[in-house]
């Protein structure tokens, strides 16, 4: 083999798709010849995570340096499993929802696909072989797919509370299910096993949630009785638009409670960290507004990012159900004293 081998050009696109894995049987069809493919491996320019699948990026995907390394954990979990078990097979459950773009499943969501003439297979190398009944299908890069309401159905039981929010938050907002679609999906999952802790969760869904770490922290205010008066308020000041902040409830002494999450959505980048603080200064400056900013992992913590917010709460008297202006914009004035 050639020092100076490189991948075909033809096999660029496939590679994108599929988070740098090839198959063998793509690799005969490229012309990347047995040869070529063990030399690749020995040489450490590629490994071979299972019997016939290839990783053309030779560092280990949990060491992989990326700003979308969840995007692409979650595409190449997918592609591997669909790979691992042949040509023949349908993505199912979190692998479909990964095809269709679906945001909010876990790290470490569970692996299957399903086979098309319906025949057993033995789990291989953590990807499950399920045998559901017949659902529809459409393709997605030219790979067979489970339709994205009964992908839905079928991750969602499987998956923890958090999660499976996430996943039906994300549906409502950018992938159009509205109330009937949501209903239809319900009925699909009702019928699975561990559909029962889940019935709650089509009651919180909501289109304003900009990001599956928002959608575990509003999860968590609920569990601790402290649901937000209102998300993604937009709250002004002299006429204009001073911020639009993640959680919001008002306190019976007139102020709010702001609560931010940073690391997600708006607040992601160092850049928009610093964009935050002079608009922060101007909410606090005006004596109305009270503010707890979370990190995305302070929900893993016992009780989650909810149990804080409860405390604060708590301390100024705070009951549910008082709120009646979801949606309104708030506006504050440059008073120092609360309204």
């Amino acid at each position: 083999m050639p020092k100076t081998f490189t991948i075909p050009p033809a096999a660029r696109p496939l590679l994108r798709r599929q988070a740098g894995l090839l198959s063998t049987h793509q690799c005969e069809e490229l012309g990347i010849g047995r040869e070529v493919r063990r030399r690749m491996v020995r040489h450490r320019r590629w490994t071979s995570p299972a019997r016939s699948v290839y990783d053309t990026d030779p560092v280990p995907l949990p060491s992989r340096v990326r700003d979308d390394w969840f995007d692409h954990s979650a595409r190449w979990r997918t592609w591997f499993a669909l790979l691992v078990h042949g040509p023949d097979t349908i993505a199912t459950g979190g692998c479909a929802l990964v095809l269709h773009g679906v945001s909010g499943l876990p790290r470490d969501f569970p692996l299957e696909v399903a086979r098309q003439d319906g025949s057993p297979r033995h789990r291989r190398h953590g990807v499950a072989v399920v045998d559901y009944r017949p659902f529809p299908t459409l393709s997605i890069n030219d790979r067979l797919v489970a339709r994205i309401d009964h992908a839905a159905a079928q991750a969602i039981v499987k998956l923890p509370r958090q999660n499976a929010l996430a996943v039906l938050d994300d549906l409502a907002r950018r992938h159009g299910f509205g109330p009937i679609e949501l209903s239809a999906l319900h009925d699909l999952a009702r019928r699975r096993h561990g559909a029962a802790r889940l019935h709650e969760l089509f009651d919180l869904v909501v289109t304003r949630s900009e990001s599956p770490a928002e959608s575990f922290a509003r999860l968590s205010c609920h569990d601790n009785g402290v649901p937000p008066d209102d998300i993604q308020a937009l709250i002004v000041m002299d006429a204009k638009a001073v911020a639009r902040v993640d959680f919001i409830w008002r306190l019976p002494d007139g102020r709010w409670l702001v609560v931010e999450i940073d690391g997600v959505g708006p607040h992601s980048s160092p850049q928009a960290l610093v964009r935050d603080a002079p608009r922060q200064n101007r909410l606090l400056s005006s004596g109305q507004v009270i503010m707890l900013r979370f990190a995305p992992a302070d929900n893993d913590k016992p009780g989650g990012v909810g149990a804080e917010i409860a405390k604060v709460l708590a301390a100024h008297q705070w009951q549910p159900g008082q709120y009646t202006g979801q949606g309104a914009r708030i506006t504050l004035t440059r008073s120092t004293s609360p309204q």
